[in-house]
């Protein structure tokens, strides 16, 4: 029986929650589905864990890590299933995910890209739907035109027709990590496609799991390179400076505020790493790719 649906795991490093994650989907022995795994040169036990309990997934072994988006595009070459399935290693499906799946696409011909409700651990609702893109409000109404509500879903969970990612070229590579999904689902709508939430298809997520063991610095610099992407990529020169310029205020002006209460009290851990966020921002968006605002 071809498969319908390819799901298609990045992992880095996380491999007992990658375990879990493909139990999960055995779980719903779906005979219809395709999974493809790519590791980002992990240097835990993922690839022995993989070899050992699933040998029916397809692996790609990356030596190196070349990000999430490039990652992904490798395994979209191969597949040819209707539906993809972009799955984050930190998740698991909830019983009946894959059909509530096939029977929502199916029933809504004009959603390019969906995603399922995505759960807390403790089965509590995580907004997984946003509504406006990062510096929407300086934009003016360049996306007032553009199909449906929703502006982008969370990539912990995401289906798309394969013919859709293939109109607008996959992934970004150019983003390594974050906010690939927020330019994803901006490519999807340009091309006259609607985004939609799969009430039925639940997925539980343990959220930001293979960036855990990473310096806080590191992953707000990622972070804050990958907004400042996108910014440049989908707004005008005017719009983008005017958004450096709000958020460099913004940021040295909480600079000022936690090192004065720093010099009197010793800070939280907490504002430790708001200090650290607003000092990366400051940083960034007063001073990017060699030109000042």
């Amino acid at each position: 029986m071809t498969p319908d649906i390819s799901i298609i795991i990045v992992n880095y490093n996380t491999g007992i929650l990658l375990t879990r994650c493909l139990d999960s989907i055995r779980k719903e022995n779906d005979d219809k589905i395709r999974i493809i795994v790519v590791d980002n040169g992990s240097v835990d036990d993922s690839l022995d864990l993989l070899q050992a309990d699933f040998p029916e997934i397809e692996l790609i072994a990356n030596r190196e890590n070349p990000g999430f988006a490039t990652a992904n595009n490798q395994a979209i070459k191969r597949c040819d299933g209707e539906l993809l399935f972009f799955l984050n290693p930190d998740t698991e499906l909830e019983p009946g995910c894959l059909q509530a799946i096939r029977k929502f696409m199916n029933a809504h011909p004009k959603v390019g890209l969906a995603g399922p409700t995505i759960l807390n651990r403790d089965g509590s609702s995580h907004p997984a739907v946003e509504y406006r893109y990062p510096g929407s409000r300086y934009g003016g109404r360049q996306f007032d035109d553009l199909p449906g509500k929703i502006a982008w879903i969370l990539g912990a969970a995401l289906v798309a027709r394969s013919s859709v990612i293939a109109a607008v070229g996959g992934f970004d590579t150019r983003f390594f990590l974050y906010a690939e999904d927020i330019d994803l689902c901006l490519a999807v709508r340009k091309e006259g496609w609607l985004l939609a939430e799969i009430p039925e298809a639940k997925v539980m997520h343990l959220e930001g799991q293979s960036e855990k063991e990473a310096p806080f610095a590191e992953v707000m610099e990622r972070k804050v390179r990958s907004d400042l992407l996108f910014l440049e990529k989908h707004y005008d020169v005017a719009t983008v400076r005017k958004i450096r310029r709000v958020r460099l205020l913004e940021s040295r002006w909480r600079i000022c505020c936690l090192r004065c209460e720093d010099f009197f009290f010793d800070l939280s851990a907490e504002k430790k790493e708001k200090l650290i966020r607003y000092e990366i921002m400051s940083r960034l968006y007063g001073h990017v790719g060699g030109q000042g605002i």
